[in-house]
């Protein structure tokens, strides 16, 4: 049976956290950006925490340990256990043990991040090709990655050695800015080899098993800014998803969300989690969402009303996405985003 195409956000009665067991939350963008705490993150994550709301936190950065993470997070003023984190390099090195003997060498090509999780699997991690590995590892090495481990991992691929990547992620923010992510790197050993690696992170099935199998989530709810990671993630895991807008996706890039793209709910930040959301409604005149309607024609979306920037969205959301159907919606949307000052 075909999986239905949402057409607008879910309306919910209930806070987030009262309705979901489980949030499984990124972090570049919705916890933290730059290293420091985003506005609002600490002390709504407290508040979900402490009204009973399990918080993982889901990367799919494979260079820091999970022990590292949850350093971090403590130090922001977000209590966290190694325990509570879940990486790439995790459901990379599950991934691999799944299909190589017991105590295989595996050539890494990455950070210690990818090293601890292959060791966790009884896995032995190796430094050359020429140490006779059964599989390729290749994580995010960090901005200084020596271009050397490139050539290592070429030289196992082209000999047939089965290649696997944590991610694939082309981008990587940091506090400069956005800087060449894991997706890049193994651009790199595609080019130089013309294989193609298996991969385990967002927005992939191996990621979500990994995050299941380490919650016991019943009814989880993921938390992401990015549509391609961290809401494609949750469609492919078929549960809901709450994109807040504090991260790397704009008003613009929401309204031409494809199927797979589309979040079940839409926030600022994390405040969301507290609360419940408006229900958008719709008729033959268009769709409603507090003070604002929104409607789709003459080649773009028209918005009317006032209200809450985010009610506004919402409701442009459910017109595009209507229109769009389960493809793209190629409406314009700037005069009716500009009211909306997003």
């Amino acid at each position: 049976m075909s999986r239905s195409v949402r057409t607008s956000p879910e309306g919910s009665e209930r806070p987030l956290h009262e309705a979901y067991d489980t949030a499984l939350l990124d972090l570049d963008g919705v916890v933290y950006a730059g290293g420091e705490a985003i506005a609002h993150a600490v002390d709504s994550l407290a508040e979900a925490r402490a009204d009973g709301m399990h918080l993982a936190y889901v990367t799919n950065n494979a260079l820091r340990t999970p022990d590292a993470v949850a350093g971090h997070l403590s130090e922001l003023g977000i209590p966290t256990g190694a325990e509570d984190v879940i990486t790439s390099a995790q459901a990379v090195a599950r991934l691999i043990s799944e299909q190589v003997p017991a105590g295989a060498r595996v050539l890494v090509i990455g950070g210690e991040g990818l090293r601890v999780a292959l060791r966790e699997r009884g896995l032995t991690p190796v430094d050359s090709a020429d140490d006779d590995p059964a599989a390729v590892a290749q994580g995010y090495g960090g901005p200084d990655f020596p271009w050397g481990r490139f050539a290592e991992a070429s030289y196992a691929v082209a000999r047939g050695v089965p290649w696997f990547a944590s991610n694939t992620d082309l981008t990587i923010p940091s506090g400069r800015g956005i800087a060449p992510g894991n997706g890049a790197a193994v651009q790199v050993v595609r080019i130089a080899t013309g294989a193609e690696p298996q991969v385990a992170g967002k927005p992939l099935p191996p990621m979500h098993k990994e995050t299941i199998l380490r919650t016991g989530a019943k009814r989880p709810l993921v938390v992401g800014d990015r549509l391609d990671t961290d809401i494609e993630g949750a469609y492919n895991g078929e549960v809901d998803s709450l994109l807040v807008l504090t991260g790397v996706t704009d008003g613009a890039q929401l309204l031409a969300a494809p199927p797979q793209h589309r979040p079940t709910y839409v926030d600022a930040d994390l405040r969301g989690l507290l609360t419940g959301q408006p229900e958008v409604t719709g008729d033959g005149e268009g769709f409603r969402c507090g003070g604002w309607t929104a409607t789709a024609g003459s080649g773009r979306l028209e918005l009317s009303g006032e209200g809450s920037e985010l009610d506004g969205l919402r409701a442009l959301c459910a017109a595009a996405w209507t229109a769009a159907g389960d493809g793209t919606c190629a409406l314009d949307a700037e005069k009716a985003l500009a009211r909306l000052g997003l």
